[in-house]
This record gives structure tokens, sequence and C-alpha cells, in this order.
């Protein structure tokens, strides 16, 4: 389904096709953090507790981090138009109800199904992308621009709800309405049928366990902050989602069309590309929680003062992210993402400083802006990382993996720095209690970050003994010849 030449000056249908993915991937992200601002809203409206709450936006990391490589292997099975088509219409059906009901556990069956809906669009759009532009320059470029789509969209999240909160907490959930619905129409149009290379069965049973394994784990890493993590449930339903992804391992090593071809793991790149978007994220998500909670308790911002904080680094993955091509194609991807990890780390240190008397523009601008410039390096090449010297018929694969990788990370990391962070509070909710549990809190995403940072430095260690065998072999077919 490669529609470009190896040129990066492309016609008008190149970028609609891009252009509607990406804009479908920008509200999968844009998603995950725009009911955040607005959650004290819903509570007050819904009369939901605190434990019901957090479900809103664990529902949809579980629907979505759960069921990604199922997604991933569904596009390249089925086709990647069908599937991406059919994901956007539910998605869209989803967020329209969302806007509508006035029951608790109806608003969270609805976010549920739109984070399932987004495990099979963003593998699925990655797919697209990757199978319609040549690996090389032109990939990079459109990689590049779809990846301005889906940084951007979690930190606009929080900006936009700000303001939508402000209006009433169901705009929140209508916005993406009417944008599914035209990317839906323009996918319809542009994106061109496709005929799956993959011939053969269906692997259901790694299909039943894989998806099984993959929810009860995100389950039981959103659940364990509430419940403990050394309760009898989390024990179980850790020891279970174990024993499932165990026995999914096995069923793919026997299966003649497996789920997920094991030896794709053995790629080196796309094994960095996942620990490093699982360590990058979990440090993220963490991160913004412990920022949205000092600035509107410690600080006592407003919903809307506190989405305009992260605005900086909102702007500067707009506008930087588009013109970050040519220097992952001069660098290459392993040192383009180091630099964007380190930028995340001291962003993160910087902001151990805090008390209750810091200023924004002190303390808290410093980290923002790092943590735009880290996010334009790291989120665009880490995409690219993942999917490049993969094959047309397992780009959806290798898609759904990375992003699994993203999501799950994000939940162990926010679940592990809310365990610290209320451990630390003693419980207690206040400013004072707060501060108490902020600094051991942003200790963990530091160290979190640190470990993607030594993720991303094995790759540039790998690529210059790559290019000092190069260079030796070189003068000695010179010699030779």
């Amino acid at each position: 389904m490669q529609l470009s030449t190896s040129s990066t000056r492309w016609d008008a249908r190149l970028w609609g096709v891009l252009l509607t993915v990406s804009t479908v991937v920008g509200l999968d992200a844009l998603d995950v953090s725009m009911v955040g601002v607005a959650l004290p809203s819903i509570q007050a409206e819904l009369g939901l507790s605190t434990s019901a709450l957090q479900w809103i936006v664990s529902g949809y990391v579980l629907g979505y981090g759960g069921l990604l490589l199922l997604g991933g292997r569904t596009a390249d099975l089925l086709g990647r138009r069908r599937v991406f088509l059919v994901a956007v219409a539910v998605f869209a059906l989803a967020s329209l109800l969302g806007g509508l009901v006035d029951n608790g556990a109806l608003l969270i069956a609805t976010r549920f199904i739109k984070g399932l809906a987004a495990a099979f669009t963003a593998p699925a759009a990655l797919s697209i992308i990757t199978t319609t532009f040549h690996e090389g320059p032109a990939r990079n470029r459109a990689i590049s621009i779809f990846a301005v789509f889906g940084a951007s969209g979690y930190s606009a999240g929080l900006v936009f709800s700000g303001l939508l909160t402000e209006v009433g907490w169901r705009w929140t959930f209508l916005l993406p309405v009417p944008i599914a619905l035209a990317a839906f129409a323009a996918a319809v149009k542009l994106i061109p049928s496709y005929r799956p290379e993959t011939g053969g069965g269906y692997d259901f049973p790694g299909a039943i366990t894989g998806a099984a394994g993959s929810l009860l784990l995100v389950f039981a890493v959103v659940e364990a902050p509430e419940i403990g993590w050394a309760a009898p449930r989390t024990l179980i339903s850790f020891a279970l989602a174990l024993a499932l992804l165990v026995t999914f391992v096995i069923i793919e090593k026997r299966s003649k069309h497996p789920l997920l071809r094991l030896g794709i793991l053995r790629s080196g790149p796309l094994a960095r590309a996942n620990l490093g978007g699982a360590t990058f994220f979990g440090a993220y998500i963490g991160f913004q929680f412990v920022v949205m909670l000092y600035l509107q308790t410690v600080l006592g911002w407003s919903a809307l003062q506190t989405a305009l904080g992260f605005l900086p680094a909102a702007l500067i993955v707009a506008f930087g992210s588009p013109k970050i091509e040519p220097l992952i194609d001069r660098l290459g991807t392993s040192r383009t993402i180091l630099a964007g990890v380190v930028a995340h780390v001291i962003g993160y240190a910087l902001f151990l400083r805090i008390d209750e008397t810091s200023s924004y523009a002190g303390s808290v601008l410093p980290s923002m802006v790092l943590l735009g410039i880290g996010f334009t390096l790291a989120f665009s090449s880490l995409n690219i990382q993942a999917t490049n010297g993969i094959s047309d018929d397992e780009q959806g694969l290798a898609g759904g993996l990375l992003n699994t990788s993203i999501q799950v990370g994000g939940a162990i990391g926010l679940a592990v720095v809310t365990a610290v962070l209320t451990g630390n509070a003693g419980g207690a909710t206040g400013p004072a209690a707060l501060l108490n549990g902020l600094a051991p809190a942003l200790t963990v995403v530091t160290g979190i970050a640190v470990i993607s940072v030594l993720v991303a430095l094995s790759g540039v260690v790998g690529l210059r003994k790559a290019e000092a065998r190069s260079a030796v072999a070189e003068p000695e077919f010179a010699a030779a010849e």
C-alpha cells in the first residue's frame, strides 16, 4: 500500500491520508488526559466516590493499554483501513454517549469502550503511515508530523480540559465527536482499500489469552494504589495475569499463525523503543499527576490556571515536532531519544526544589520547557525506531507493541507514584501533607526517567560500535580492491 515515492514532496492525497490518521491519534491521546481537570466537576454532579472517580481515567487506560496488541495484529490480519474505520466510528459513538449519560457506571463504561476503540485506531493508524511512506526521510518526516498530533494531544488535553470545564464538563466528552466524524468521512474517501498480506488462519487462543492477560495486568496496576499492593485481590490479579501471559507465550510458540511472532522481539531497536517508551511515559504521566495536585492543592490554582500552566510544554511540542525530522535524519533515532530523555530527567530534578512559596516562573516553567523539548525530541524518534526495519505485514504489530508499552508503562508509573505520594502524605489531603509526599514521589519519577536514559544510552553505545566496525571494514575492502 505504499503510495509515496522516496521523496518528501507529497501530493494532496498523501497529505490527506497523513493528516486524517494523525487527527484520530491526536484524539486518542487527547482523551487520555482531557478529563483530568474536569474530574471534580464530574464528581460533584454525579455524586461519585473517589474510588469510582478514578475509573473514569482508569477505564480508558484499561481498554486502551489492555487491547493494543490485539488491535495491532487485527489491523494486519483484517486490513488497516477496515479496522481503522470501525474503531473511529465506535470512538465517536462512545464519546457522544459519554457526554449525555447521567449515571457514573455508564460513564465509566463509555470510557472503557473509547479506550478499546483507541486500542485499534492507534496501531492501525501508525501502520497506515509506515506502509504508505517509504522507510527513510519520507517516512521519518511523516512520523514526525504524526507524532505532533500524538504528543500534542497528551499536553493539550489538560489545557482543553480546563477551558471546557469552565463551560461544562460534558463538553470534554462531546468535543471529540464532530472531529472523529470528520476524520471518518475523510478516511472513507482518502485511505485506499488494502488486502492483508498475511494469509492463513487466526490465532483465537492467543488472542483470548493475550487480551485477557493484558487487561488483567492493567486492571491490577490501576487498582493496586486504592486497595493496596499486598492485598490478596492485587496479588491474585497479578498471579492470574502472569499465568495468562505465560500461556499466551506458549501458544504463540506453537501456533502456525501466531498473534505475536515472538521473533520480532529479537529486534534490538524495537526492544529499546518499547522499554524506552514504557519508562519515558511512566515518568511523564506520574509527573503530570504530581504537578496537577501541587498547583491546585498547594498553590490554590483554579482548573483553568492549572491547564494553562501546561501550555508552554504543549506549544513547544506543537511547533517543534514538525521541524524535528532533519535532526533525526542527521543524528539517528538513538541519539535523538537520548537527548530527549536527558532533558526530562533534568526537568524532573529541577522540580524537586518546589515548596509552598515557589513561583511558577522560577520553579515550574523551567521544567515545563524541558518537558516540551524532551517530548519533541523523543516521541517521534521512538515511533520511528519501533517501526524501522519491520516488514509491512507486521507494522500494525510493531505499532501495537509500542503503544502497549507506552500505556502500560504510564499506568504502572502513575500507580507507583500515587502509592508513594499517598503513603508519605499519611492519607491526608491538605497542602502540608501533600508537600510531605511530593519530594519522594518526584524522586521516584526522576528514577524512572533515569532508566529511560540508560536504555537510550545502550542504543547509542551499540550505534557507535557498529560505526567503528564499519569504519574498520571500509579500508580493508578498499585494500582488497
